[in-house]
């Protein structure tokens, strides 16, 4: 029982990839077999373009259908204008063929090197010059048949991902917030623990490495969710100030990992470290059950132990400051000292935010915009 229970808790965390496959096998097989209904030259082009628009979210299989449908008609007007006008005869060979390939590829390529979505342009214009010349089909055709194909993988897949188990990138955006505060969680937790013990760099490296891949992932999925939204796919509650709060929590964590390069001087580690230990385990406790929230959708955690905890440090630092500990010692110490409490302060400011916006995020909050978006 417990084998079973632990195997359906793994799946259950795989939901959203669980989804996705099951999304992409019925796409591919709706795909085909409409395709084959309608007896379109080549099947295959409808099957692989249902594989391509169907994506993790509807927002991104929003865009990818997008793309892939103008770069599709895009390429095939101007490789079935080229192939009209400059027909390919026997006579000339290969040489005249090479020219007509130079001719179509190299301007498509070129805009697609500019504009990454266009890039079934070219694709699409070869396979439009080429097909005539292996099925003795004239251009127009082999061009309405490329669209047609394309297109009908390109609605397949689209209503696959609105219909069957369909992923919303505003639900996403929970889970991949909630991984970067517990991202920030360990970076201060790290670099707070240097000021007194000195650090590990090692593990410091892959914890930014890893916010950084994260920050990327939730930028993308926010344009995902702020798509859904605009095409009234989805009601919840605006990305931006959720997104900004935790990409300035993450440059906090780079102002505080500034000051905290060496450790502070021993005298003055004595008279912080009990608040220092204090602040470090109250933020890191407040964002990790703020990550919490997120995910279940629930209100935020209380922020009342972040302002004593800071408010201590404070204290502590306005005593060190009053008994001269910092004096006699090298400019750039002084300025470290000062720089971390900045950089908490500003930290302290942002986790305010962050406690309004996942108030914002949870489920009475998301249920409350919906009846209003109605």
């Amino acid at each position: 029982m417990t084998r079973a229970r632990q195997l359906f808790d793994r799946i259950r965390a795989r939901r959203t990839q669980l989804g996705l496959a099951i999304r992409v096998t019925v796409a591919a097989t709706a795909a085909y077999a409409i395709a084959t209904a309608l007896h379109l030259l080549l099947p295959l082009w409808a099957v692989l373009t249902s594989l391509i628009v169907t994506q993790m979210s509807v927002g991104r299989s929003l865009k990818a259908t997008r793309d892939y449908m103008l770069g599709t008609i895009g390429g095939a007007l101007y490789g079935g204008a080229i192939a009209i006008l400059i027909p390919y005869s026997s006579e000339a060979g290969l040489l005249g063929l090479l020219g007509l390939l130079v001719l179509s590829v190299a301007p498509l390529a070129f805009i697609a090197a500019i504009n990454p979505s266009l890039s079934a342009a070219t694709v699409t214009a070869v396979i439009v010059l080429l097909v005539p010349t292996l099925h003795h089909a004239d251009p127009l055709t082999s061009a309405i048949d490329r669209v047609s194909e394309v297109g009908v993988g390109a609605v397949t897949g689209l209503l696959v991902s609105f219909l069957v188990l369909p992923s919303r990138a505003v639900r996403q955006i929970r889970a991949s917030a909630a991984v970067l505060l517990e991202l920030i969680a360990d970076a201060l937790a790290e670099l707070l623990a240097g000021l007194t013990r000195g650090r590990d760099n090692d593990a410091l490296h892959r914890i930014q490495d890893g916010i950084g891949t994260a920050m990327v992932n939730l930028n993308a999925i926010g344009s995902e969710a702020e798509r859904e939204r605009a095409a009234r796919l989805s009601s919840g509650p605006d990305t931006g100030p959720l997104l900004r709060t935790i990409l300035r929590l993450r440059h906090d964590v780079v102002m505080i990992g500034r000051a905290t390069v060496v450790p502070l001087p021993v005298e003055v580690q004595l008279r912080l470290a009990a608040p220092l230990s204090e602040v470090s385990t109250v933020i890191a406790r407040f964002l990790r059950s703020a990550a919490g929230a997120l995910r279940e959708g629930v209100g935020a955690p209380p922020i009342h132990p972040v302002h004593v905890a800071l408010q201590h440090y404070a204290e502590a630092v306005a005593s060190v400051r009053q008994d001269g500990l910092i004096r006699g010692h090298a400019s750039d110490t002084a300025e470290r000292f000062f720089a971390l409490g900045f950089s908490l302060e500003q930290m302290h400011q942002n986790l305010g935010d962050l406690d309004r916006v996942v108030g914002e995020w949870s489920e009475a909050s998301t249920d409350k915009t919906a009846r209003v978006a109605e």
